[in-house]
């Protein structure tokens, strides 16, 4: 059977998981040890922690050599489209596509599709600096490969 991932917010999600990643990222940067540390530091078992880790994931784990399709409305203003391509660019996504639709009632429909094997920082801080940019009325994470 092939494996289905599902994108889920994790503020619906029992804490578990977010303590089993909290203990992976520890492990990853060196922070501990070994596993034992790690569990213990996040309050954490190691059942719980080995039940897991091969199933819980952030976005940046699973990214390397992805590709990703974000659809945004933006304000219809000179320099918003450049202002998000330089931003991915400046954290070394590569970009794959623009569709942009005609702006109606001042809001153009854009989605890019890019590579974000090479990114710089995780996907979600990205996502999240895109948001943060002026003219963004709405990002959504669309497909991610």
């Amino acid at each position: 059977m092939e494996n289905k991932y599902l994108i889920v917010d994790k503020k619906i999600l029992p804490n578990i998981f977010e303590k089993v990643l909290m203990a992976k990222e520890l492990l990853r940067n060196g922070k501990v040890k070994g596993i034992t540390e790690a569990v213990k530091k996040v309050g954490i078992s190691r059942s719980t922690f080995y039940k897991y880790k091969d199933y819980v994931f952030s976005l940046s784990d699973k990214a390397n050599g992805r590709k990703v399709t974000v659809s945004m409305l933006l304000n219809h203003e000179p320099g918003r489209l450049s202002a998000i391509l330089n931003k991915i660019a400046e954290k070394k996504g590569n970009i794959l596509t623009i569709n942009q639709d005609i702006p109606i009632n001042n809001i153009a429909n854009i989605s890019i599709t890019f590579d974000i094997s090479n990114l710089t920082v995780d996907f979600d801080v990205l996502m999240n600096e895109i948001k943060k940019l002026k003219g963004i009325v709405k990002l959504d994470l669309i497909a991610m490969e």
